[in-house]
């Protein structure tokens, strides 16, 4: 069976939000919620393709796009390659120049429609930001809490919380201070035993590569409206957060690093090679930083995750 290359957009709007469309009830996965696009034509560019396609069924045309995620997916009835950008400034005035109903919703928004099975981890990467920061370790309380104010003005939007070498109620009195600082302003990540998920409801969980080794035969262990990450550095890995069902992994390390110094890096190549059997958003980590930003997304990554690069003390 022939794979069908379809170009989709993630369009969004001056105020953030993004338009989905609504699909033809007598098309494939017909009544659903997609993003806009259509099929690449034989040797034609994914960005051409684009453009036409979002002309024709919006009357649009994109001045501002970049790559965001590719999905391969396996319906009974038709395999897809998804090559999805995100489009972040256009001339025109959308509209469904085929009849189809639109919407512009939030990020927040976005998982209350049904999109077909194939647009799940898309859904994930509209609603994702670019920059991931783990705090580093080795800080008292007052100097960490005082680090994540700054990242917070400065506007970063996803946090880990990583202190491993914390007692576990010094981390868990820590988590509930940083959890109050990013209310309403960022998605804070944890790490721990699965234990304390219910002592963390506003939180998602990061969880270690050991713990995805332990459980993703299990599947997910809390609810898809809850954020789950998990470490890989390895195709087995990157396949096991698949099975578990998680939101966004971290790939590393592709480059040396001061944190694992022992471990060897992958390089660009080959974590280009492992994004592309990845259906999943992913974040480079090791060795990299926001200068970076745009070459992870080139390479098929939602963008990078850093603990020095992106921790506003440039003492650190």
């Amino acid at each position: 069976m022939k794979r069908v290359h379809v170009a989709a957009a993630v369009i969004r709007g001056v105020d953030g939000r993004i338009l989905i469309a609504r699909r033809p009830e007598d098309k494939h996965q017909g009544g659903l919620w997609e993003f806009p696009g259509g099929k690449v034509e034989a040797g034609e560019a994914v960005s051409v393709a684009l453009a036409r396609e979002l002309e024709e069924e919006l009357a649009i045309r994109p001045t501002a796009s970049r790559p965001l995620i590719q999905i391969r997916h396996d319906y009974p009835d038709k395999q897809v390659l998804l090559d999805v950008w995100e489009v972040t400034a256009f001339t025109g005035e959308p509209h469904g120049a085929e009849g189809q109903p639109l919407a512009w919703v939030s990020e927040r928004q976005l998982p209350e429609y049904e999109f077909p099975a194939a647009n799940t981890p898309i859904v994930a990467a509209a609603r994702l930001p670019e920059r991931y920061l783990i705090t580093p370790d080795g800080l008292q309380s007052a100097e960490l809490l005082a680090g994540v104010r700054k990242a917070l003005d400065a506007g970063v939007r996803l946090i880990q919380l990583r202190a491993p070498n914390m007692f576990d109620p010094q981390y868990r009195d820590l988590a509930v201070d940083v959890q109050g600082l990013c209310a309403g302003k960022a998605q804070l990540m944890l790490k721990g035993p699965l234990e304390w998920l219910g002592d963390f409801p506003a939180a998602g969980w990061h969880l270690t590569a050991e713990q995805l080794r332990k459980y993703a035969a299990g599947g997910r262990p809390f609810p898809e409206q809850r954020w789950l990450a998990a470490s890989c550095h390895a195709a087995e890995e990157l396949a096991l957060a698949a099975q578990m069902g998680v939101d966004f992994v971290t790939l590393s390390p592709v480059q040396a690093t001061a944190t694992h110094p022992e471990a060897q890096p992958l390089g660009w190549d080959a974590a280009s090679e492992l994004l592309a059997g990845c259906n999943l958003p992913a974040y480079l980590l090791g060795g990299v930083g926001p200068s970076d930003i745009e070459r992870a997304w080139q390479v098929g990554a939602q963008g990078v995750a850093g603990i020095r690069a992106l921790w506003p003390d440039a003492a650190l």
